[in-house]
């Protein structure tokens, strides 16, 4: 109950910040600020930006100090289910229980949507009054690798050029560490380096910890495609069986991938054990990665 009211703290927070900074946008077309804010404010877990919450606190940082990098992590995250929701990639029709960005709109105004989404990340991280310039800089650096191809746009790339391949583990592991494991991992360091935190060895456990959580959050999501519900899951069920896409439970059975849900809860764990009892949010967050229905 606990963890529910922090990640609903955090939501609340996350949504009011980015409905204000929204409200700045000036537009000569004001269809694709429509786009922009339906895709950026349709609910969702907001996982990410409450791991930039979590983790700037852990290294005595203020939720002020974090307020801007958890607004672009979740921009970043809205553009690109926007863009995997496209014809062109996925296919859905269903995003978050409502229309996907393209079906409410249509095909061009999502992308170009998708794409505004991206700059406001930047702009976001850039503006002056948030955090020192330096550290400005260190918060672009991480959330640009996390994003393109070094991070999740690559293992997009590699998802779709593999679609009904079977894939070895390492190269299954390798493609959603990057499609969806570097932001998790990239929300982390950017609440830990808004703190200000300078402390390598911390930095290198709270690194572990993200790349864990996030093979283990994509693990999770390939096993709701098989036995969630489309009302619970507010996406179509069964849309990776139907796209013959690589999963984990494809390469290890049920079973198979049960136990690397495990696995990897173990290690995010055990990354935190540096931090002792402060990192219990942290846990139960991971906790709660592996054991979601939605």
């Amino acid at each position: 109950m606990e963890l529910q009211q922090q990640l609903a703290q955090w939501a609340t927070r996350v949504e009011r910040n980015l409905d204000l900074y929204l409200l700045r946008e000036t537009c000569i077309d004001p269809r694709l600020t429509d786009a922009m804010r339906y895709a950026l404010l349709s609910g969702g877990k907001r996982i990410r930006p409450a791991l930039v919450y979590m983790s700037s606190f852990l290294c005595g940082g203020t939720a002020e100090q974090a307020d801007r990098a958890a607004a672009a992590i979740e921009a970043i995250h809205c553009y690109s289910l926007v863009h995997d929701d496209l014809p062109a990639m996925d296919d859905d029709e269903l995003r978050r229980g409502r229309p996907t960005c393209h079906i409410a709109f249509d095909e061009a105004t999502a992308i170009l949507a998708g794409d505004a989404l991206q700059c406001f990340a930047f702009e976001l991280l850039s503006e002056p009054g948030g955090v020192e310039p330096e550290r400005a800089l260190q918060l672009i650096r991480i959330l640009s690798r996390a994003s393109g191809s070094h991070g999740m746009v690559m293992g997009q790339s590699f998802d779709l050029a593999h679609v009904g391949e079977r894939l070895t583990l390492s190269q299954l592991q390798a493609m959603h560490a990057h499609k969806t494991g570097r932001l998790i991992t990239a929300s982390v360091m950017l609440g830990a380096t808004a703190a200000g935190c300078q402390d390598r060895e911390l930095l290198d456990a709270l690194q572990r910890y993200g790349d864990a959580i996030g093979l283990a959050f994509q693990v999770q999501d390939d096993l709701l495609d098989i036995e969630g519900s489309t009302a619970t899951l507010g996406k179509p069920q069964g849309s990776d069986q139907a796209q013959n896409k690589p999963t984990y439970p494809a390469l290890l059975g049920i079973d198979g991938a049960r136990a690397k849900l495990n696995q990897l809860h173990d290690e995010a764990l055990n990354a935190l054990k540096p931090f002792g009892i402060a990192a219990a949010p942290l846990a139960a967050l991971a906790h709660f990665i592996v054991t979601r229905d939605h």
